[in-house]
């Protein structure tokens, strides 16, 4: 058995993979990741890209670049141009991010789930009574990026973003393990709403779900960085025409986004829990 194989069969064990993950200091952890990996010497970039590589199925075949001057320029790398074209057809809500789909389905009344038999609320998500009623039965779908994947988001169809909120929180795992584990995941970690709506006014909210590791979100529209370092205003009043596929920002590593549509879309073919989805691919369909 290969190094990777061991590895992968000793994370596998459920149990473990949650002490690991999460019973530790997650805060002071992220907070040290943040830093080390903008780390700009050679060794340190090296040894940490060789150890990443060990522990996932990191491929860099599709980045723009060969040379990196950090782990965190790694991370946040561009991809070659045209590799990830969006579906053209403007009936469609395509995926912002590459991703492994989650969770997915009808919200029932304001009542969505993490994994089945999970519930949580639209209010405990957003914190927004007038936005929860923007979303009543509508649809919802989570896509959580892994560590090795293409961490850029873009606009999943041409829209007017008219808020950013930023809401301060934990960083829990985000994996499959976790979401068994703990209740209302989502709306106990950090996380950004951000409001949009389509050209034929119809609301689709974004939220970017930060994680252990990875508790930062740049936005260019806003040209900062959002993370449990930000201080002052958390309301971010925009009013920003964007283009489907424009590039909208970058998890700082890996993390979950969850697309909240209207109830008259309905999920395009072949979108299944556990689907392995790619940015620009048809995610839903206006009916």
């Amino acid at each position: 058995m290969t190094v990777k194989a061991l590895i992968a069969s000793f994370t596998q064990q459920e149990d473990l993979n949650f002490l690991l993950t999460n019973r530790i200091p997650r805060a002071a952890l992220t907070r040290f990741m943040g830093w080390f990996s903008k780390i700009e010497n050679p060794l340190i970039r090296d040894g940490s890209i060789a150890l990443w590589k060990l522990f996932s199925d990191l491929d860099l075949s599709e980045a723009r670049k060969t040379h990196f001057k950090s782990l965190h320029d790694c991370f946040t790398r561009e991809l070659k141009p045209g590799l990830r074209p969006f579906d053209p057809d403007p009936s469609v809500v395509a995926s912002p991010s590459d991703g492994i789909v989650g969770a997915h389905g009808r919200i029932a009344d304001t009542e969505l789930f993490q994994v089945k038999g999970a519930p949580y609320s639209l209010l405990d998500l957003l914190g927004d009574s007038a936005l929860v009623d923007q979303h009543r039965n509508g649809s919802f779908v989570t896509l959580r990026l892994t560590s090795s994947m293409y961490h850029r988001f873009h606009a999943p169809f041409d829209a007017h973003i008219e808020r950013v909120t930023l809401i301060h929180g934990d960083v829990w795992n985000v994996n499959p393990i976790a979401l068994k584990r703990v209740e209302r995941l989502f709306c106990k970690n950090e996380r950004a709403v951000i409001r949009t709506h389509l050209s034929s006014g119809e609301a689709v909210t974004l939220v970017p779900v930060a994680a252990i590791l990875v508790a930062s979100i740049r936005l260019h529209f806003l040209d900062m960085v959002l993370n449990a370092q930000t201080r002052g205003p958390v309301n971010f009043p925009c009013d920003v025409n964007v283009s489907k596929g424009e590039e909208l920002g970058w998890f700082e590593h890996g993390s979950t986004i969850i697309i909240l549509a209207p109830g008259d879309f309905s999920f395009c073919d072949g979108i299944a829990e556990g689907t392995r989805i790619r940015a620009g691919q048809a995610l839903l369909r206006k009916n």
